[in-house]
């Protein structure tokens, strides 16, 4: 007898807009946690409950615990398959930062559909990660830290403007490969008016070091010490292709800042969004210490990144 973990996303009482994550043991089968106004009408996929495919780690968030074993990850291509098969073999992605602009989207997906603006509920943004791409493309300031990517994390109370599109199950694989460093979660945006989607997006969600190294990385050796970070059961091998040949020894941490020139990017397509979507990157959006708002540090530490122009040779891709 197999089990699984059913999960349904229920309101809070303190907001109409706002829920928790709430989840029971059962047997057979996996449902994707949907919103109570949708079940009438949404897909429900069956995934096998594996016990390893579940972090124990949880996101400290105001002093409340989110255990990210309450959302529905995606940790292999027939996981994103199986959300692909369901739509008509196009499978729902959900932007929350260079995404935001559709001319940026349409860069790195050149065949998406159907892109629009979405709210996502109980998800906050996090400049927490340092992102290798930054290195490899001449725009990282390691002396200052300021080398973080972005991500979302689980965070009640909170919500974002998104976008939605849709790509073709084809491109799944690069998919997975260029954004290797990410938890993929399968979640429920809705529409701006409130209406909940009907079949999940994936999304880019915060990570870990060790779940890196045990799960991305298949290969095994004996436990090392770099820098100061433990890093077990991964290979080293991959690890350094990806972040050790630009001296990063620790992926997802609380002392790096945004990269200006990315952050520039993000804060432009949303701009080109909305008021509201710009805005809502300015106050929903934190730096590594989860508290200072992206609002708080343009007026401070990040003032001036919006005047700064990418240097020449990635003027088009990051220029909103």
């Amino acid at each position: 007898m197999s089990s699984s973990l059913h999960i349904l996303f229920t309101p809070s009482s303190s907001s109409r807009r706002h829920g928790r994550w709430l989840y029971s043991r059962s047997f057979s089968e996996f449902a994707f946690p949907i919103p109570r106004r949708a079940i009438a009408t949404s897909t429900t996929l069956n995934f096998s409950a594996k016990s390893d495919r579940w972090a124990s780690s949880t996101a400290m968030i105001s002093g409340e615990v989110i255990n990210h074993s309450e959302l529905t990850e995606l940790q292999d291509e027939s996981d994103f398959e199986k959300l692909a098969s369901s739509n008509n073999d196009l499978l729902s992605v959900c932007g929350f930062g260079s995404l935001l602009s559709e001319r940026s989207a349409r860069s790195t997906f050149p065949d998406l559909i159907n892109f629009r603006v979405a709210r996502l509920n109980g998800f906050r943004r996090i400049f927490a990660h340092v992102s290798p791409g930054f290195f490899a493309r001449g725009i990282a300031r390691p002396e200052t830290m300021e080398i973080s990517g972005l991500s979302v994390e689980p965070c009640e109370r909170e919500n974002l403007i998104v976008t939605v599109f849709e790509i073709q199950r084809s491109e799944i694989p690069s998919y997975i490969k260029r954004e290797i460093e990410y938890r993929f979660l399968a979640v429920f945006p809705e529409t701006l008016d409130g209406t909940p989607f009907t079949s999940p997006a994936v999304l880019c969600a915060s990570y870990s070091d060790e779940e890196f190294l045990q799960i991305r990385c298949k290969e095994k050796y004996q436990e090392i010490n770099l820098n100061m970070a433990i890093i077990t059961k991964g290979s080293k091998e991959m690890f350094f292709k990806h972040y050790g040949q630009y001296n990063i020894h620790k992926i997802w941490r609380d002392d790096v800042f945004p990269c200006r020139v990315y952050l520039r990017h993000c804060l432009l397509g949303a701009k080109s969004l909305s008021d509201v979507a710009y805005n809502n990157f300015l106050d929903h959006t934190f730096l590594a210490d989860r508290k200072t708002t992206i609002r708080e540090y343009l007026a401070t530490t990040g003032s001036g990144i919006m005047e700064e122009q990418p240097p020449e040779s990635v003027k088009v891709r990051y220029g909103g």
